[in-house]
C-alpha cells in the first residue's frame, strides 16, 4: 500500500477515535483546521484529506462560515451497510462476543455465475474460503469468498492467516487491493445447507449480500456471498443528497 495513503488512513482512524471516545467526544464541532492539525501533529494538507474521508462517510459535515460539525446521530449507528467493516468488528460493535467458529478452504472449479462475475473461464480453478462468525456463540454471519486461483501468487499459507480478513489475504498473497465493491442485497429463505450452518429451520429468512470487489483498475478480484441471521445485527444505510 502507498505510504501516503497508509498514513492518511491511520490519521483518519485516529481522528475518528478521538471524535468517538477522546478529546472531541463532547464537542458539537471540531476545532479550526490550524488548531486541529497542531493537536494531531499533521500537516493541514493531510488533515484535509482525512476530513474529506470522514465527510464522505457521514461522520462530519463541513460548511464555509460554519465549520466542521460532528454528526452524533451517524456515530451512534452500530452497523453501516454502506461502509466496509470486518465481520468481527461488526459483531463486537453490536455488543456481542465475536468469534470465528469455523474456516473451510478448498480449491474448486468455478461455476458459470462465478466465472461471469470474476471474468474467469467456466471451470477455471478458484480459491474458496467459507467462514462462520458467531455472536455470543450464536451463528450470526456466514461468508463464502471466491478468488480466481490465477491471482494467488503462493500456495504457502497458514490456516491461522485465513482467519484474518480476506482483504488482508488478497494484499499479502495476491498483491491485490479491493478499491470498491458492488453489492446486491436481498432476503432469502434458508435452504437445507444454510439451515444446517445457522442451526435453524429451513425457510428461516436471512439477509443475503452478493458482492463483487474490484481493484483500482476496475478488475474483479473477489466475489463474496454473505448471509446474516435475522435479529442479531441491525443494518443501516446512510444516504446523502448529491
Amino acid at each position: 500500500m502507498d505510504q501516503g495513503l497508509q498514513l492518511s488512513e491511520e490519521v483518519t482512524r485516529r481522528l475518528l477515535e478521538e471524535i468517538r471516545y477522546g478529546r472531541y467526544q463532547d464537542m458539537k464541532k471540531l476545532p479550526p483546521e490550524v488548531e486541529l492539525a497542531g493537536q494531531l501533529g499533521v500537516s493541514r494538507t493531510l488533515l484535509r484529506d482525512c476530513l474529506a474521508i470522514l465527510e464522505r462517510e457521514g461522520f462530519i459535515s463541513r460548511k464555509h462560515g460554519v465549520g466542521t460539525v460532528i454528526n452524533k446521530h451517524v456515530l451512534d449507528v452500530e452497523t453501516r451497510m454502506d461502509l466496509e467493516k470486518e465481520f468481527l468488528d461488526m459483531v463486537k460493535d453490536a455488543g456481542y462476543q465475536a468469534e470465528i467458529a469455523s474456516v473451510k478452504v478448498e480449491i474448486a472449479d468455478c461455476d458459470r455465475e462465478t466465472a461471469d462475475k470474476l471474468r474467469l473461464a467456466p471451470g477455471e480453478p478458484i480459491f474458496r474460503v467459507d467462514r462462520l462468525i458467531t455472536a455470543d456463540k450464536r451463528p450470526a454471519i456466514y461468508c463464502v469468498d471466491h478468488i480466481g486461483l490465477r491471482h494467488v501468487k503462493t500456495g504457502v499459507y497458514d490456516m491461522a492467516e485465513l482467519k484474518k480478513p480476506i482483504f488482508w489475504f488478497l494484499e499479502q498473497y495476491c498483491r491485490e487491493t479491493v478499491y470498491m465493491d458492488l453489492t446486491e442485497v436481498r432476503a432469502v429463505a434458508a435452504d437445507s445447507r444454510l439451515a444446517a450452518v445457522f442451526a435453524t429451520a429451513e425457510g428461516t429468512p436471512l439477509l443475503h449480500m452478493d458482492e463483487v470487489g474490484y481493484n483500482f483498475w476496475g478488475e474483479p478480484v473477489l466475489m463474496s456471498k454473505e448471509y446474516y441471521m435475522d435479529g442479531i445485527l441491525k443494518h443501516t444505510v446512510m444516504r446523502k443528497k448529491i
